[in-house]
């Protein structure tokens, strides 16, 4: 049986292929699920018509998945261009501050254990290439490691997941909107729902090298929750209302 790790750095498998982005997949679609099926279980609480969920759920869904993924997109543009910044800064240093430099570089590893002669041959090795001396001050000075990550594909696969994800909660009351008769919308709406939970705890998992089990239902109880408090606020506020 395939160790999770090699399932996941397969070229082919759907993992591999998007792995540097299952991240804001999973988190996207956690905040997309949770928010969604909130929001219809607020409107079913207080009582509201199929056709004012599907709006309010759509509504949700489009400004909050965009809000959502531009922000994801400015956080990791603010970072790659914070790194960037530094390292323009190192490599002055590195050029118009060698010894300096090369003094840090020397506490650095003296502070690793290295001892004579192995530090200064360390250092020497070290300082002969200016990229691989800036690189060990980013990391082990800043202690700033590049995110080879494309902002706009991280804020793009966040829209996508929360979109997907989020459009679960709503599926039923489409149904039933374009005349296919559903009974218990709100149960099977939870039932699907669900398994969206499921299946974004289950990825989850993968990303933070945690247990499935506590993926998932961690997951499902944020979730649940979330549906809960809306589902009572809805029906408290349309008992006050009407």
């Amino acid at each position: 049986m395939e160790s999770k790790e090699e399932f996941i750095h397969q070229p082919n498998s759907f993992l591999g292929r998007h792995q540097n982005y299952l991240a804001e997949f999973v988190y996207g679609g956690i905040d997309g699920s949770i928010t969604t099926f909130a929001v219809v279980a607020g409107a079913v609480g207080a009582g509201l018509d199929n056709a004012i969920i599907i709006i309010l759920g759509f509504a949700n869904l489009f400004a909050d998945g965009f809000s959502m993924s531009i922000g994801a997109y400015m956080s990791a543009k603010s970072e790659k261009q914070n790194f960037n910044k530094q390292k323009a800064i190192e490599y002055w240093e590195v050029e118009n501050m060698p010894e300096t430099e090369r003094e840090e570089i020397r506490d650095i590893y003296k502070g690793k254990g290295f001892e004579e002669p192995l530090l200064s041959q360390v250092v020497e090795v070290i300082t002969k290439d200016k990229d691989r001396w800036v690189g060990v001050m980013m990391k082990d000075e800043l202690e700033l490691i590049e995110d080879d990550k494309s902002p706009f594909q991280t804020g793009l696969y966040t829209f996508i997941s929360f979109l997907v994800v989020g459009l679960i909660p709503l599926l039923v009351f489409v149904a039933d909107y374009i005349n296919i008769d559903i009974s218990q919308k709100f149960l099977w709406a939870s039932i699907l729902t669900g398994i969206g939970f499921i299946i974004i705890g289950f990825l989850k998992s993968k990303v933070t090298n945690n247990s499935v089990i506590k993926g998932i239902s961690e997951t499902l109880l944020l979730g649940g929750l979330a549906a809960l408090v809306a589902y009572f606020v809805g029906d408290f506020l349309e008992q006050i209302i009407k």
